[in-house]
């Protein structure tokens, strides 16, 4: 059985549906992405990625601008 594709969320592509596998970051930062509702098992669309600017996401019925620096640190898998 073959191991679905892991990546950081900051290389996925507009309109590409992910789950968040992971999150390689410190408690803080854990905690605030799990306040808006980013955790491990979420689904999320990417809107726009960041570049220029914020990443655009779609978490749920909510859209959230994120850094490249915090995209890099949440490992997705597609879909």
């Amino acid at each position: 059985m073959q191991r679905p594709e892991i990546m950081p969320l900051a290389m996925a592509f507009p309109g590409q549906k992910v789950r968040v596998v992971s999150i390689m970051a410190g408690r803080g930062l854990r905690q605030r992405l799990v306040a808006m509702g980013v955790n491990e098992g979420s689904e999320i669309e990417v809107i726009k990625p960041g570049a220029p600017g914020p990443f655009l996401i779609g978490v749920k019925e909510t859209r959230l601008a994120i850094g490249r620096g915090i995209a890099c640190k949440i490992l997705v898998s597609p879909g």
